[in-house]
């Protein structure tokens, strides 16, 4: 029988047969028009997610993958929403689940796991390195390309750093029971990029093994055994992935080990080349400067990424639109400027001066703005960091660190944006346009 096929965002992608199911949403095989790349097509019910209360956690996935551009990620392409649903256009990823090498007693040899979990902490480290947590790295959550390469996908129950409380932790419990770090368990608050290593060290032990390091029909017993670090090694495992899992699987967060510490490890870091692309964000930002004795100078603010600046400028970013909201829209953070960066630099110090908040300016044009006074959530903690575009053209974007979002809005829109309004080429928001066809779209490539 041939298969069903609807045309969607007027003929640029052909939806065709179903090849998942979830408790939300249903993924299709798709197929972009003018190409004929094959994409993947999550196809979400609005009405279902708002009726169970997760709208913001669909538009923290949305917010997360987009930030996570990375060879072992899955590619968010684009997001459309019609009135009843929300249309997620993915990259296709042809090899199936990591989860289905390893089912039913199946165990991988050591470099082939190896090689898996070095393009996992590649991608995770790159993730916590834009302040995305996954939060549910399992197997099943990994997946193989034609290549037989990994991809991470499914941020569903990712978290950014808005999403910290007071005192930077994170508090909502989630994830799967067996891959779930100790800490996530005692609702006391937890570090989210230390409790997705305990998670990728319980996938290393899966590879390795063919089953679980903790396992129990009861639900407390399984606890536990997580709570101890109770389990046990196989005979066939090596002293080096011993004691390499035993570092992952530290029941004491602040004594696991750190993703500098297993880019470190020479069981990890076999196979991998000086150039190769498993090598994390931070040992390409930390490795030598290629010419010794010369410091980066302060004239040379960070280049912004061009496809950084279009999504994030572009109005079809307010995600709140996804879902037809009456609330206030998302405060405009982000401004672009024909001013040279040290001018910036200058002129915001100064507005956040005026506003008797305490300025600290970083060398790579990052002000750190501290506020004086006890607010609703603690006082207002922000940053701004200014980055080159191009030689006409500076991006300028602040971030809430700490306080509350209502503090900070009042922050921009009452302070900064007068402040800084003769300066202001464009701000975030105030420029876009509709598709025309009842369609709110998200470009995210």
């Amino acid at each position: 029988m041939e298969e069903e096929k609807h045309m969607l965002l007027g003929g640029k992608y052909e939806k065709g047969k179903l090849i998942g199911t979830g408790t939300f949403a249903k993924v299709y095989h798709g197929r972009e028009v003018s190409t004929g790349e094959s994409v993947a097509i999550k196809v979400i019910n609005k009405d279902q997610v708002r009726d169970q209360g997760m709208v913001e956690q669909i538009q923290t996935e949305i917010s997360a993958t987009r930030l996570v551009r990375h060879p072992n990620i899955v590619e968010l392409r684009e997001v459309f929403a019609t009135k009843s649903k929300i249309y997620y256009v993915m990259e296709y990823v042809s090899g199936g689940e990591l989860f289905a090498k390893v089912s039913g007693g199946g165990r991988l040899k050591e470099d082939v796991a190896r090689k898996y979990f070095q393009q996992l902490i590649s991608a995770v480290d790159f993730c916590h390195s834009r302040g995305v947590s996954h939060r549910d790295i399992k197997p099943e959550n990994l997946l193989l390309n034609g290549n037989d390469d990994l991809k991470i996908t499914d941020f569903g129950f990712s978290a950014l750093p808005e999403q910290k409380r007071y005192d930077g932790l994170l508090h909502t419990q989630c994830g799967t029971p067996a891959y779930v770090a100790p800490e996530v368990l005692r609702k006391k608050g937890y570090d989210g990029a230390k409790a997705d290593i305990w998670s990728c060290g319980v996938v290393l032990y899966v590879l390795l093994a063919g089953f679980l390091p903790f396992h129990d029909e009861n639900l407390m017993n399984l606890y536990r055994k997580i709570f101890k670090a109770e389990y046990e090694f196989p005979p066939w495992f090596s002293p080096e992935t011993r004691k390499l899992i035993s570092k992952l699987l530290m029941a004491d967060p602040e004594r696991r080990i750190s993703i500098e510490g297993i880019n470190r490890v020479p069981w990890y870091r076999r196979g991998i080349s000086r150039n190769s692309s498993f090598r994390s964000k931070r040992e390409r930002v930390s490795s030598p400067d290629p010419t010794p004795g010369l410091k980066k100078s302060i004239s040379s603010p960070s280049f912004f990424n061009a496809f950084e600046l279009i999504s994030s400028m572009s109005s079809g970013f307010d995600l709140s639109t996804l879902f037809e909201s009456k609330e206030k829209k998302k405060v405009a953070s982000m401004f672009t400027s024909k001013f040279s960066a040290a001018a910036i630099v200058e002129r915001i110090e100064a507005a956040a001066r005026g506003m008797r908040f305490i300025v600290e300016t970083e060398d790579d044009f990052k002000v750190r703005i501290d506020g004086t006074e006890e607010g609703r959530k603690g006082p207002l903690a922000v940053t701004a960091e200014v980055f080159e575009m191009a030689a006409e053209m500076t991006v300028v974007e602040f971030t809430k660190d700490s306080g509350d979002t209502l503090e900070y809005e009042r922050f921009c829109e009452e302070g900064i944006r007068p402040a800084l309004k003769d300066i202001v080429w464009t701000w975030q928001g105030d420029v876009g346009s509709s598709n025309g066809a009842g369609e709110v779209t998200v470009n995210s490539g």
